[in-house]
C-alpha cells in the first residue's frame, strides 16, 4: 500500500560560484518613507512661499481699497423738450352778468341757458308801469313848458320891437327916460324867455333821461355768446341795479369763440414765463384730447400772498368743448436753452456752504466747488454758475468726501486678488 501521507522534497539550493557573497536587497518601507518626507517639506515650504505671496498682494490691495473709488461723469449741453405741469382755470373770452336798469316786473324771457344768441338779441321784456306815468308826466310837462317859451317868446319880440323904435325915433319926439323904459322891458321880457327856455330843455331832458330808461325794459345780448345763466321767470318783480340791496342778476351772456386759461406760476419758475410760450391743456371730461394755448401776458407782479405769478393763455375753442369755469391742466413747453450746463440730481454735495460739486483735478484730487443751481430738470439740474463744459464731475461722491483727496477712478480701480475675488 502507498503511503497517504505525501513526501515533501527539499529543493536543492543552487550553486553558486565559489568565493561570491550575494548583494544585500534595498528596504522598500524605507525608501517609501524618504520620498514621503521628502514631499511634505516640499509642500510646506511652497505653501509658506504661496502664504507670504498672498499676504503681499492682499497688503498691496488693502492700501489700494483705502483710496475712495469714484465715478465721473462730464457737464452735457442743452436744456430742450422741458415742460412744466401746472393747474389753471379756463374763462370765457367775455362775460357779463346782466341786472335790470329798471324796476317792474318781468313780462317774459326769450331764452333759456344754453341759447346761443347773437348781440343785440331780445333776451326778455319787463313791465315798469311806473316809469310809464313818469314819461308821461315828463312830456306833459315839457309840453306846457314848450307852450310857456312860446308866449315868453312874443313877449320878447314885442319889447324888442318896441324899444326898437323908440330907440331910433327921431331927437327929440320921445324922451330919453322913455327910452331907457322902453330897453328894461325889452330886458326883462328877454330874461321870461331864457328862463322860460331852460326849464324846457330841464323838461326835455327828463324826458330823454326816462325814453332811455324805456329801453331798457328791452334786455338784450351785449354781444354773440351763450346764455349760461337766467335767474328769473316770468312775474318775478325786478329791481333796478345790482348788489344786496338790488335785485339778483337775470342773466349771464359768455363769449366762448376764444378761451382765456389763467394759471399761478409759483415764483421759482416765474422766469420761464413770457408771451409766446406754447402749452397744452387737458381736462378731465376730456382726457383722450389735448388743446392747444398760447401765453398771451402775465401779471408782470408777484402776489404775496401766494408768491404767484397770474398768467393768461388764450386757446380757440371752435367746436366748444372748453367750458368756462372749467379746471384744466396746462403744461408748459418750454424754450429750448442750448447752452446751458446740466449735471446728474446724484453728483450734487449739499453741506453747510450750499450745494457744491467734486471736481477731479490734477492728480486725481479732489476739488470741492460751490456752484449756483438754476431748474430742477427731475433726474438733472441747471447749473447758472461755478462749472464749465471740461470739468471732470465726481458722480454720487462718498459723503467722507474731502477737499485735496486723493481718488481713484472706476476705471482704474484695481481688482482684488485672485483668491479674495473667489471667497467672494
Amino acid at each position: 500500500m502507498l503511503d497517504s501521507h505525501p513526501h515533501h522534497v527539499q529543493a536543492e539550493p543552487e550553486s553558486r560560484p565559489s568565493g561570491i557573497n550575494p548583494a544585500p536587497r534595498p528596504n522598500k518601507s524605507r525608501l517609501i518613507a524618504i520620498v514621503a518626507v521628502l514631499v511634505a517639506v516640499g509642500i510646506a515650504v511652497g505653501g509658506i512661499l504661496l502664504r507670504r505671496q498672498q499676504e503681499s498682494e492682499v497688503a498691496k490691495w488693502t492700501a489700494d481699497l483705502a483710496v475712495p473709488i469714484v465715478a465721473t461723469v462730464t457737464p452735457t449741453r442743452g436744456v430742450t423738450g422741458q415742460q412744466i405741469s401746472l393747474p389753471g382755470d379756463i374763462e370765457a373770452w367775455f362775460e357779463a352778468p346782466i341786472y335790470a336798469r329798471v324796476s317792474g316786473y318781468l313780462k317774459a324771457w326769450h331764452f333759456d341757458f344754453g341759447a346761443h344768441v347773437e348781440k343785440g338779441q331780445l333776451l326778455a321784456e319787463i313791465d315798469a308801469p311806473d316809469l310809464d306815468a313818469q314819461l308821461a308826466a315828463a312830456k306833459a310837462r315839457l309840453v306846457s313848458a314848450q307852450a310857456q317859451v312860446n308866449v315868453r317868446d312874443a313877449e320878447r319880440n314885442f319889447a324888442e320891437t318896441t324899444y326898437a323904435r323908440w330907440r331910433d325915433s327921431p331927437k327929440g319926439v320921445v324922451s330919453q327916460q322913455e327910452t331907457e323904459a322902453k330897453k328894461a322891458e325889452f330886458g326883462s321880457a328877454d330874461a321870461r324867455y331864457k328862463a322860460s327856455l331852460a326849464e324846457a330843455n330841464v323838461n326835455q331832458s327828463q324826458v330823454d333821461q326816462l325814453t332811455a330808461l324805456e329801453a331798457f325794459k328791452r334786455i338784450v345780448a351785449p354781444f354773440d355768446g351763450i346764455v349760461t345763466s337766467r335767474t328769473t321767470d316770468v312775474g318775478a318783480l325786478i329791481n333796478a341795479g345790482s348788489g344786496a340791496s338790488a335785485g339778483p342778476q337775470l342773466f349771464r351772456v359768455a363769449d366762448v369763440h376764444e378761451m382765456r386759461v389763467f394759471v399761478q406760476v409759483p415764483q421759482e419758475q416765474s422766469s420761464s414765463m413770457r408771451a409766446g410760450l406754447t402749452a397744452e391743456v387737458t381736462l378731465p371730461q376730456y382726457p383722450d384730447k389735448t388743446f392747444k394755448a398760447v401765453v398771451w401776458t402775465t401779471s408782470e407782479a408777484i402776489n404775496k400772498t401766494a408768491r404767484t405769478l397770474l398768467v393768461e393763455l388764450h386757446a380757440d375753442n371752435a367746436d366748444n368743448l372748453l367750458q368756462p369755469g372749467t379746471f384744466a391742466q396746462v403744461r408748459f413747453n418750454l424754450a429750448d436753452n442750448p447752452g446751458m450746463l446740466k449735471i446728474p440730481t446724484s453728483a450734487l454735495i449739499f453741506r453747510e456752504n450750499g450745494p457744491q460739486l467734486a471736481i477731479l483735478g490734477p492728480g486725481d484730487k479732489v476739488e470741492l466747488r460751490s456752484i449756483k443751481l438754476g431748474r430742477n430738470l427731475g433726474t438733472e439740474f441747471e447749473v447758472l454758475a461755478g462749472l464749465t463744459g471740461s470739468d471732470v464731475v465726481i458722480n454720487s461722491p462718498p459723503d467722507s468726501l474731502s477737499q485735496g483727496e486723493t481718488v481713484r477712478v472706476a476705471k482704474d480701480a484695481t481688482p482684488p486678488p485672485a483668491h479674495e475675488a473667489e471667497v467672494r
